[in-house]
């Protein structure tokens, strides 16, 4: 009768070397909302309860008729700062779609033919400052000794119409998550300051509300600070702010394709902005469709879609202050908001001379 061997006892496991301590410092990037500010992390250590009812009471104030998108845009800096933001993944998500959506119900406020005055008043100013602002940030990157990426979408942001300028030219660019995130976050700083910067700058020079809004919709980079700015001056202001960048967002598609063939990228997909389609349908109806009914009742309606997109610019801005963080600005180095700032400071400078001597 034959015997089974006995089975040999597995070799005594080997403890593994405990990894090097430098290994474990891996620099985890900022990822960034499109268009909205940049991610922060969360503390563990704050009671969550505490951070989600102050971030409640604010949104709620910001329903209200005394808040202004200034104030929502320092009352998210400060829950940003504090408590911190505890609903940043869906804030991130919604900022994007609640930001277009009161672009095309502040349509609903404008008229048609002042719109197309205004766009054409502005498409000079569009084509040489978007051009001049592109060869200015290629000289000052390379000078800079920065990364092409980063200074492209950097340039792009600046030129265009920032976080969605770059959310658009990243991909054709192929950019990587980190080089994103810095771009956003110099654009979305210099927002910040130009939200309070330029309304003071423009009662201090005595600016016409037309002056306001060109100069506005020209050296202002997101369509929320712009829209935001142009509504602290004035509703003249603001009609012609909305209308030069919105028409100056359309420059999306041919930069996009340009950076496509300068890149060198195929195979890539060119985001629309197709939310502008929408701006001008709104316009179209309001300036049109009640002289075809007897009672008008787009008109009644159109102060009151007018209002809530109002409300939902308020309520983005207090979205992007919630998810600018100290630690995001800290990540982005020197070199990136050297580059934004002079960009910024150039194209604003450049365009106020213009609009104030012509």
């Amino acid at each position: 009768m034959k015997t089974t061997p006995p089975i040999a006892a597995p070799p005594a496991l080997v403890d593994a070397p405990e990894p090097h301590p430098q290994a474990a410092k891996v620099r985890t990037p900022v990822s960034m909302p499109l268009p909205p500010a940049p991610s922060v992390v969360q503390d563990k250590t704050r009671p969550v309860g505490v951070a989600r009812a102050v971030f409640g009471l604010l949104l709620v104030f910001c329903l209200t008729p005394w808040a202004s998108p200034p104030l929502a845009l320092i009352l998210g800096l400060v829950l940003a700062q504090t408590v911190g933001n505890p609903f940043l993944a869906q804030t991130r998500k919604l900022t994007p779609t609640l930001l277009q959506y009161s672009v095309i119900g502040l349509g609903f406020g404008m008229n048609a033919h002042a719109a197309v005055q205004a766009g054409q008043e502005g498409v000079l100013f569009t084509v040489a400052s978007i051009a001049g602002t592109l060869v200015l940030g290629y000289a000052l990157g390379r000078w800079l000794g920065l990364g092409r990426h980063v200074t492209h979408l950097i340039s792009c942001g600046t030129a265009i119409c920032g976080g969605s300028a770059i959310a658009a030219v990243g991909p054709v660019l192929k950019a990587k998550e980190e080089e994103m995130s810095v771009a956003l976050a110099t654009v979305f700083v210099l927002n910040a300051l130009a939200l309070f910067a330029f309304p003071a700058i423009g009662h201090a020079l005595a600016m016409t509300q037309n002056q306001f809004g060109l100069w506005c919709a020209i050296a202002i980079h997101d369509t929320s600070s712009v829209v935001g700015a142009a509504t602290a001056y004035g509703d003249q202001a603001l009609q012609v702010a909305t209308t030069v960048k919105l028409a100056r967002a359309l420059w999306i598609i041919p930069v996009s394709v340009g950076t496509a063939l300068l890149f060198k990228q195929k195979g890539v997909k060119i985001k629309v902005p197709y939310f502008i389609l929408g701006f001008i349908g709104a316009t179209l109806l309001n300036t049109y469709f009640p002289l075809l009914q007897a009672d008008g009742a787009l008109r009644a309606v159109g102060p009151v879609l007018v209002q809530l997109a109002k409300m939902g610019l308020t309520i983005t801005l207090f979205f992007i202050g919630a998810g600018l963080s100290i630690q995001a600005v800290k990540a982005v180095g020197a070199k990136p908001f050297v580059l934004g700032a002079a960009l910024w400071l150039c194209i604003s400078a450049a365009s106020l001379y213009v609009i104030l001597h012509r």
